[in-house]
């Protein structure tokens, strides 16, 4: 899963080990889903370094949704992506939307069960 999907994208590029550190993916991974992936266009610079932009790493969040945590093989995530990217990006928004409510509703249960630990939640 991808952990710090909430943390602020600030800079304009990112290189390719910074962004397997962000999205805690291979950095192979990433070179390898470039060439699988049309949407994915790092820019390169004069010495071919590779930069993504934010929006290229909310690209590869929603690849990674689709192939790591739905299962899909990447054919269909390509096909799904290529039909219905304001779909799939919309399903993938709601879906990180209610990881970080789960993952402060657990902070919260944390928090009280530390407070009284006699109370047990229902």
């Amino acid at each position: 899963m991808i952990k710090n999907a909430e943390q602020q994208l600030d800079k304009r590029f990112y290189r390719i080990g910074d962004v397997a550190q962000i999205l805690q993916i291979p950095a192979s991974t990433l070179r390898f889903w470039e060439k699988e992936f049309t949407i994915i266009k790092p820019h390169r610079n004069a010495k071919n370094i590779r930069f993504y932009t934010p929006k290229d790493i909310e690209t590869i969040r929603m690849i990674y949704y689709l192939v790591k945590e739905k299962g899909l093989k990447l054919d269909a995530a390509q096909e799904q992506i290529r039909r219905n990217k304001d779909g799939v990006s919309r399903r993938f928004e709601v879906v990180e939307k209610l990881r970080a409510v789960k993952d402060e509703l657990k902070q919260l249960e944390r928090a009280l069960t530390a407070i009284s630990p006699n109370v047990k939640a229902e």
